[in-house]
């Protein structure tokens, strides 16, 4: 086991291995969020010789998705094989401290411009006070200077001050370029252990999700892949269909299990890079074809009808080694598999599981062959009427209701057509559903 390792880190060092690309900050960290006065603030402790709090640094031969720029610096990408530290702690801090120091200029979200070389030292200010400060009003002009210029003026620029200040120009920066920075760095763990310390030490935060992480350890550089962006642009294309509600684990377990046949959590994070980032084209174009299928086949409009997303996953495999329609024995094959997951509450639980055994079952109909199924289904009038109470978020009330859209629901008032999207489905109550059915029809 990799313990963590206490390391110190000047200022030079940490500024040199982020100007480098050597320290990268992932990118499902947040934005950089802190304003100027609190970076100044940053660096009024810095200055004081104040704790400002660890950074943990993550040391790995991974290759993540992370922040590219700072202000207007690129930041460089490492070489190919080296080690890189990755933030797992201390982001805002090194953000801070980088757009300080350099004097960057950071363009917000909102378009806001915040120029952090407007930083500076005053040096009438006690050390009980502020040092190190953003309000320059009603101060003489030449006892203040910019942090970048105490930094990196050369000694003319400094000689020009009053004599009375060289001794604290010469103090001050040396505190800043002497200050030991606390650094715990872990050592080479595996992605799914780096992404739990993030999520412990950042208390507060959320967890990060499977494919939070999945963006970050796949994020190839060289090959331009993002998978932030190849999901987004696979969803837009759905969303011209009404089937834009697919979820990103949905399209995750389609990868692994045509890479692996299994899809589990730790499968999934375990995925050659490499093979990934190639079958992806492949994927899109399975999950395309599948939603083709449901809507021309079963004719299931939109996917927040569909009994489960996860009936996805079985599909889009077949499609990824079919290349064709199914026809004849395999149209037939699939038809009832579909029908005996939807009726019979199949993926309601334990669905890694049990899309890895029904692979096995997709492989037998790509073969022409008629699987055998260990659970039941109850089609009885009896059974329809004791379990299905009207529940939008029921899969067998949803199989029930793609059996109605099959036959394309028309309006109770001038027999049209009833023209159905995911918009508005999205509230989970009968009222929106009714002409499917008039209401006094379910069981009561």
């Amino acid at each position: 086991m990799n313990l963590p390792e206490p390391l110190n880190k000047q200022f030079s060092s940490l500024m040199d291995d982020v100007s480098s690309g050597r320290l990268k900050i992932p990118q499902f960290q947040r934005e950089f969020v802190w304003e100027i006065k609190k970076s100044a603030s940053l660096l009024d402790s810095v200055v004081k010789g104040y704790p400002v709090g660890s950074f943990i640094f993550w040391k790995t031969r991974e290759r993540l998705r992370s922040v590219k720029n700072i202000g207007n610096l690129n930041l460089p990408e490492p070489a190919k094989g080296d080690y890189v530290n990755f933030v797992l702690d201390g982001q805002q801090r090194i953000t801070s401290l980088f757009a300080t120091l350099k004097g960057e200029k950071i363009i917000r979200d909102n378009g806001k411009e915040e120029d952090f070389s407007e930083i500076f030292i005053d040096l009438e200010a006690e050390e009980d006070e502020k040092i190190v400060t953003t309000e320059i009003d009603n101060r003489e002009k030449d006892q203040l200077i910019k942090l970048t210029d105490l930094l990196h003026g050369g000694l003319t620029s400094l000689a020009q001050y009053p004599t009375r200040y060289h001794h604290k120009l010469e103090e001050y920066k040396k505190r800043i370029e002497s200050y030991n920075y606390s650094v715990i760095q872990v050592g080479d763990v595996p992605i799914d252990v780096a992404s739990e310390i993030f999520t412990r030490v950042n208390v507060g935060g959320k967890p990060l999700s499977l494919f939070e992480i999945m963006v970050a350890r796949t994020y190839d550089y060289e090959k331009n892949f993002d998978l932030s962006e190849k999901f987004d642009q696979l969803m837009d294309s759905l969303k011209n269909v009404n089937y834009e509600t697919i979820s990103n684990a949905t399209v995750l377990q389609i990868a692994a299990l045509i890479l692996t046949k299994e899809c589990k959590r730790k499968i999934i994070l375990n995925l050659d890079k490499e093979k990934f980032v190639d079958l992806w084209g492949q994927v899109a174009d399975a999950v395309e074809r599948t939603v083709d299928y449901f809507r021309d086949y079963y004719r299931i409009p939109v996917s927040q009808l569909l009994p489960y997303n996860a009936l996805m996953v079985p599909f889009a495999y077949f499609f990824y080694h079919h290349n064709d329609k199914p026809t004849g024995d395999k149209q037939k094959y699939l038809q009832d598999f579909f029908w005996r997951v939807a009726l019979a509450g199949r993926y309601s639980s334990a669905v890694e599981s049990k899309l890895t055994q029904d692979i096995k079952k997709i492989d037998k109909i790509l073969n022409g062959e008629l699987p055998k199924y260990d659970w039941p289904i109850n089609t009885s009038p009896e059974f329809i009427k004791d379990n299905g109470w009207f529940n939008a978020g029921s899969s067998y009330i949803k199989a029930i209701l793609c059996i109605y859209a099959y036959h394309q629901p028309k309006s109770f008032i001038d027999d049209s057509l009833v023209n159905i999207s995911n918009y508005w489905l999205k509230q989970a109550n009968s009222k929106n559903y009714h002409h499917f059915s008039p209401k006094h029809t379910w069981p009561n």
